[in-house]
């Protein structure tokens, strides 16, 4: 078994319910685990460090704890996934100068950001892959399994967005 460490994010409907409401719930059913984090109404998040024999396999426990906990628990986001560059400094222990000097110096080969803009974003996992793939640093694997399976988990929890006909042609001229 191999811990994995990663939070999850939740709204839920009743935004006017203390989410301190369902504490004793989320330990009772499972979510012993984590540390809960109330701080806004309607939405509740959960830093798991939780036993597995798989990244994916965590992940879907600790949503099907939440779940029964709180049935009507939507997943905003599953982390760590997406970050910039401060946090891929922080992730790897380096500073935030020495991974732009990289991303830099490796502009052709660098994974390309999922966001450009006043601050760019990444997927943790195309730039752990990357920085693996180089043996560039030493990539922890459960981080590195954790944030493929968050990337997964994010990607496919946003497709139920998709409009049928233009994801089909977006798909054609991808």
């Amino acid at each position: 078994m191999i811990e994995y460490d990663f939070t999850l994010t939740f709204n839920f409907s009743d935004g006017t319910k203390d989410p301190e409401f369902y504490i004793e719930k989320l330990i009772n059913s499972g979510c012993d685990d984590a540390l809960i984090g109330i701080g806004k109404k309607g939405k509740i998040a959960l830093n798991f460090t939780r036993e597995s024999d798989s990244a994916l396999t965590a992940l879907c426990s600790a949503i099907e704890d939440v779940k029964s906990a709180i049935p009507d628990a939507m997943l905003i986001e599953a982390t760590p996934d997406f970050v910039g560059l401060s946090d891929i400094a922080e992730v790897l222990g380096y500073s935030r100068q020495n991974i732009r000097k990289l991303m830099l110096n490796h502009q052709t080969d660098f994974p390309s950001p999922i966001h450009e803009g006043s601050s760019a974003i990444w997927h943790l996992s195309n730039v752990l892959s990357w920085f693996k793939q180089g043996e560039r640093y030493q990539i922890d694997e459960s981080l590195f399994d954790i944030a493929k399976a968050n990337m997964q988990l994010n990607i496919v929890k946003d497709s139920i967005n998709l409009d049928p006909i233009m994801n089909k042609k977006i798909c054609t001229v991808l």
